[in-house]
């Protein structure tokens, strides 16, 4: 997997040489992210709060419902990670706190340990940054005396990942260090990712090839790298038959639509017009999805298995998936989802079709009738008639929250911010 990295210091995007000289700056932080997320995870950085110099937390939480983040930077408490999670965050990225006790420098078992128990070691990834093979903190400023590998051995057993960055590396686009990738990939078997200099394709080929992941910084926002060739060649091609990775297509909602093939070709073009594209078999040949029904598939987002040998689309379909006409290749109709059922409350409400009951429904009758509903399902007698009547809870709940522009998904990322800030 390849990761894009958002560094955010005074409120802005930043790319640093060395941890320190500023490169360059930039203001689109939701849109970075929303373009990153097509790749693969997005780190989000708090390079202030890692430095002591303030927090960047208003800038970071509407980023973790735009993309896939781990974000790090400054977090040295057990709530501060387990409120990013609860706000969306898949992982947590630790650094200083993991190597200081007290006054000195060590594994910091006792909160390591405690946020595993929290939040789960898979959440956890560890910054092991090290510079002429010592683990520094504080924003790379302190040197701790830790040996890098001595040190990522104990880590792991609280870690369910490592973020390795050559910090001498870092942002000078010269190469990365490729010796201590391999040396770091040979003393740990937890997932690991390097980050450092990497500025060609070849050298993210290598890393792959290491079974690690790859984090891009300053080559992606030069220009010298494009995240669609990243992906492309960190994919396991040596896995693929006849060149071709299997590649599942999948609606947001969970639904899986139809699978096919892919090759390096189709996975560019499918980047570079947003629909996704296919390897025919039959034909040797691309094929665009809906190039001739006009039931085109446009990607939301491209991930790997763990293998990094098969592909999952997330798409939004534009009409039937299947040659046959019907919605899926696995299933005749469309799943009947929250998500579903607000797309046609809103089309009738945009349309306002003759005779249409949620069409005619205005602010204040919709909110009588939820109440009514509220008292109906509240004195249900028998199951069937609770099912009659809390369908029509929701359905008039749903009206009003298209009504007053707030989309279901809002509703279950609170209810699942909850869920993870309770534990429950």
């Amino acid at each position: 997997m390849v990761i894009a990295s958002i560094d955010i210091q005074g409120a802005q995007v930043v790319q640093l040489r060395r941890g320190s000289e500023l490169a360059l700056r930039r203001e689109d932080g939701g849109a970075l992210a929303k373009e990153f997320d097509r790749f693969g995870e997005v780190a989000v950085i708090d390079l202030d709060a890692a430095m002591g110099r303030g927090s960047n937390f208003e800038m970071i939480k509407p980023l973790l419902r735009i993309a896939d983040c781990r974000v790090g930077g400054g977090i040295r408490t057990v709530e501060q990670a387990v409120e990013l999670v609860s706000l969306g965050a898949k992982k947590i990225i630790v650094g200083s706190v993991a190597f200081r006790v007290g006054q000195t420098f060590a594994l910091n078992k006792e909160f390591l340990g405690a946020l595993a128990n929290r939040i789960g070691r898979e959440r956890i990834i560890v910054a092991v940054d090290a510079r002429d093979d010592r683990i520094v903190v504080d924003g790379w400023r302190t040197p701790t005396g830790l040996n890098l590998t001595e040190t990522a051995r104990l880590v792991e057993k609280y870690a369910g990942e490592l973020l390795f960055t050559a910090v001498e590396k870092e942002g000078m686009m010269g190469g990365a260090d490729i010796d201590a990738v391999k040396k770091l990939r040979g003393a740990v078997s937890c997932l690991l990712t390097a980050a450092g200099g990497v500025s060609t394709l070849g050298e993210i080929e290598t890393i792959a090839s290491l079974d690690c992941d790859v984090q891009l910084g300053m080559a992606l926002y030069t220009g010298k790298i494009s995240l669609a060739d990243a992906f492309a060649v960190s994919l396991n091609w040596k896995k693929a038959a006849d060149g071709l990775l299997p590649l599942i297509a999948q609606s947001s909602d969970g639904q899986v639509l139809m699978t096919g093939f892919t090759d390096k070709e189709a996975l560019l073009e499918t980047f570079r017009h947003g629909n996704v594209c296919f390897h025919s078999r039959t034909r040797n040949c691309l094929w665009m999805k809906g190039e001739s029904s006009g039931n085109t598939m446009k990607l939301l987002r491209m991930r790997t298995d763990c293998d990094r040998d098969a592909l999952l689309a997330v798409v939004e379909p534009r009409g039937p998936v299947c040659h046959t006409g019907a919605w899926s290749c696995f299933e005749t109709d469309r799943r009947y989802t929250p998500q579903f059922l607000q797309e046609i409350i809103n089309e009738r409400l945009r349309t306002a079709p003759a005779g249409s009951y949620t069409a005619s429904l205005t602010d204040e009758r919709v909110r009588r009738k939820i109440m009514e509903e509220a008292y109906e399902v509240c004195t249900a007698k028998n199951k069937n008639e609770f099912v009659w009547e809390a369908a029509d809870l929701i359905y008039h709940t749903l009206t009003l929250l298209s009504k007053e522009n707030v989309c279901i998904d809002e509703v279950l990322d609170e209810l699942d911010r909850r869920h993870k800030k309770s534990g429950h």
